[in-house]
């Protein structure tokens, strides 16, 4: 009896050591996945874009047509980029062409291609961007805005991978990966004979959907470090940081431009500021509560620029109407069938993992500032963060875009 308690001893022992080796595995596989987007300009570690990181990597050792869906901003192009450059064909060309901004009767000239004297101002031939990207890639950005002509010649060179230049006679090949993308519904646009069906499935073989920022908060912080690391080294000026109050304006913001928007606002704070700790976005009314509680505070304590980012006030600038907002929201997504116990604990687990992600991203991973901003003791903060399983080394900052 004894020597079979020790062997189940030995046992659960073995196990324990190999769900931590598979854990500490999977942990630094993430760390490599995200380090690699980073240096291709996909910033984030929020579950929702890793999941969308993973499928970029993966779709990117295929060589069929893929059609990348999103809002305006949340960077198709840069999925499309990064597609290429992680694939096969990274060591030719990745050619990209905005549809809306070709003319209709341009489009097949610009797309494969004249000889001399295809038409007036020909008076040279021209290889096109079909031609430029053979062995690597065409990316056609804003797909659902050509025109029925322009569809249908873009058909015909996705069924047989053959093209004949304006004026030419012969038909030539390419060896070209297509990749499209759209802030549109394409079904949508079927349905109203907009757009092609048949073309609509040559496009969308395989799908990617980049997630609007507003679906992944928590990335927020990361994302705009790395712009601002960005701005500095573009605009060759000293570095700047931003402190607690601006990152919490940030996440109340719903960014309907994504992160272009994002971009626009800090590169515009970057610009106008003249101190290197950002406290309020430039171009911020002068009576928003949140600016004029965080100034009232900066004056009262003399913050430094360290203690402006670790000190519990930066976090507390919050407007009464974001606040209602959010617990508006997680009062909708509890349960009415558990108990009031249960409940209240779904609730205060929801609380707990939101804030320490939050916080986190403000100190950028260090479980010290973290742990004086939420006014607990270092282990403690560390036992939960342990709790939910939340790899702080995520929350450091990210290299430059």
């Amino acid at each position: 009896m004894n020597s079979t308690s020790v062997i189940s001893c030995g046992d659960n022992d073995h196990n324990h050591h190999s769900t931590t080796d598979n854990s500490h595995q999977a942990s630094q596989e993430k760390i490599r996945l995200l380090q690699t987007f980073t240096g291709l300009n996909l910033v984030g570690h929020s579950p929702t874009f890793v999941d969308t990181l993973q499928l970029i990597q993966k779709i990117a050792q295929c060589h069929a047509p893929v059609l990348i869906r999103g809002e305006t901003g949340t960077g198709k192009e840069n999925a499309a980029r990064a597609m290429h450059y992680l694939s096969e064909r990274r060591e030719c060309g990745f050619i990209p062409l905005n549809c809306a901004a070709i003319p209709d009767e341009l489009f097949e000239s610009e797309l494969f291609g004249h000889e001399k004297g295809a038409f007036t101002d020909a008076k040279s031939s021209q290889a096109g961007l079909v031609a430029l990207a053979n062995g690597g890639t065409l990316f056609l950005d804003e797909v659902d805005s050509l025109t029925p002509k322009a569809q249908a010649a873009l058909l015909r060179f996705l069924q047989t991978r053959e093209y004949r230049p304006l004026g030419g006679r012969d038909t030539r090949q390419a060896d070209v990966r297509i990749l499209a993308a759209t802030n549109a519904d394409l079904s949508q646009r079927v349905e109203e004979k907009l757009f092609r069906e048949d073309l609509f499935y040559r496009l969308n073989v395989l799908t990617v959907f980049m997630p609007s920022l507003r679906a992944r908060k928590d990335d927020i912080p990361l994302i705009a470090r790395a712009l601002l690391h960005k701005f500095s080294e573009e605009y060759r000026a000293a570095p700047k940081q931003l402190s607690g109050q601006f990152i919490h304006y940030l996440m109340q913001q719903t960014w309907p431009g994504n992160v272009r928007e994002l971009e626009n606002t800090l590169l515009r704070a970057f610009l106008l500021s003249p101190e290197t700790l950002l406290t309020a976005p430039a171009g911020m009314p002068p009576g928003d509560a949140l600016f004029e509680t965080h100034s009232r505070l900066e004056k009262k304590s003399g913050l430094t620029k360290h203690a402006a980012v670790e000190d519990n006030s930066a976090l507390t600038g919050k407007s009464p109407e974001s606040e209602v907002h959010k617990a508006e929201h997680m009062l909708h997504s509890i349960n009415p069938q558990l108990s009031f116990q249960d409940a209240k604990a779904e609730v205060i687990t929801q609380f707990e993992e939101q804030y320490l992600k939050q916080v986190l991203s403000i100190t950028e991973g260090n479980v010290s500032a973290a742990a004086r901003i939420a006014g607990k003791e270092r282990r403690a903060l560390g036992k939960l963060i342990r709790k939910y399983r939340i790899d702080k080394s995520l929350y450091q900052s990210a290299p430059a875009f």
